[in-house]
């Protein structure tokens, strides 16, 4: 009976031996496929992180270029505009001097035709005198200033010396004895220099 026992025993042992290596072996497998399923399923969040990523990189770049393009578009038509307004100035620019200065024209007409009808010569000085000063006003409304010659030191800026003379008292030296040709300014921008003769 003890033997038998003891056969026994040796007998569970070995199949306790033999069942806790398979136990163990399926433990262990159900560990692996427990960490492969766990792996296999961060990998397809993290691939799925990646394209929703992805996607939300390539709608921001259209976005992008979207907006790129209609900056593009828009200042290439504002250029354009720029540039029509630019030539349509440069042909036009001067259609308010001109348009000031018909009446003016208009006035040289009438003295040009009174001058071949009339003898009176005092009567056309001061039809002459008044059109002359008609012209001064309106190019005086349009900004047009001259450049006071007389008695002033010379100034580069606004004299362009053509002579020099002799001064005949010291207090004439580096002045302005002759006006030759009058200078005139645009609002304060020289046009062109006064032509003058210089005391020496």
């Amino acid at each position: 009976m003890s033997r038998k026992k003891k056969n026994l025993s040796s007998q569970e042992m070995k199949e306790e031996k033999t069942i806790k290596p398979d136990t163990c072996h399926t433990q262990a497998e159900e560990t692996t496929e427990s960490i492969e399923q766990q792996e296999t399923i961060e990998a397809t969040t993290s691939e799925n992180k990646e394209k929703e990523e992805m996607a939300r990189l390539e709608a921001e770049i259209a976005e992008l270029k979207d907006k790129y393009l209609r900056q593009v578009a828009e200042f290439d038509n504002y250029r354009k505009r720029t540039l029509k307004e630019k030539t349509e100035l440069i042909l036009n620019g001067g259609e308010k001097i001109i348009t000031s200065l018909l009446p003016v024209l208009d006035d040289m007409e009438r003295a040009q035709q009174n001058i071949e009808k009339s003898d009176d010569v005092e009567a056309l000085k001061e039809g002459t005198n008044l059109v002359f000063k008609k012209l001064m006003t309106v190019l005086e409304s349009a900004g047009l200033q001259k450049i006071d010659t007389d008695g002033k030191d010379f100034d580069t800026d606004v004299h362009e010396a053509i002579a020099m003379v002799p001064a005949t008292t010291d207090d004439q030296k580096g002045k302005v004895i002759d006006c030759v040709q009058a200078g005139y300014k645009l609002n304060e921008k020289v046009i062109r220099h006064a032509k003058v003769a210089i005391g020496q």
